[in-house]
């Protein structure tokens, strides 16, 4: 069933069309006002939502008028909330993870440290040039 009605809905006119209804009841005529697709299209496209249960019709003398029907949608929507649970789960990891990230980094910037992991041997250098330096200073100092 879900498949067939994400076939049904992945259609871009039909989905404008199920986006028009969402509003209220309107008849072929305002939806055609609406879309960019003649009147035959339109009526194409109605007929397959409504034989695939998402759209129903009330005759009121010649013209017709269209509406959505709530069931349909309700049954995706309790689909789709299996997986909601499952990627908002996964989103709130990514999120946790990326608060101690920030905290980390964070707290490095506060006392002066880095978060990057710096390679053992250019920080080697580094700190054999800071210490030269600072002998350099002290050296210099004292003459």
């Amino acid at each position: 069933m879900h498949v067939e009605a994400l076939q049904t809905l992945g259609d871009p006119s039909r989905l404008r069309i199920v986006e028009i209804l969402r509003d209220g009841e309107h008849s072929v005529n305002d939806i055609v006002e609406n879309v960019d697709i003649d009147q035959s299209g339109v009526s194409r496209h109605l007929r397959i939502l409504q034989e695939a249960g998402f759209v129903r019709v009330r005759p009121d003398g010649q013209k017709r008028f269209y509406s959505l029907r709530p069931d349909p949608f309700r049954d995706l929507d309790a689909w789709v909330s299996q997986y909601r649970q499952l990627w908002e789960g996964r989103l709130d990891k990514f999120g946790e993870a990326l608060a101690r990230k920030r905290g980390a980094k964070e707290s490095g910037i506060a006392t002066g440290t880095s978060s990057r992991r710096e390679h053992p041997q250019r920080a080697s250098s580094r700190e054999h040039r800071q210490g030269t330096s600072r002998r350099e200073h002290h050296e210099r100092k004292s003459e």
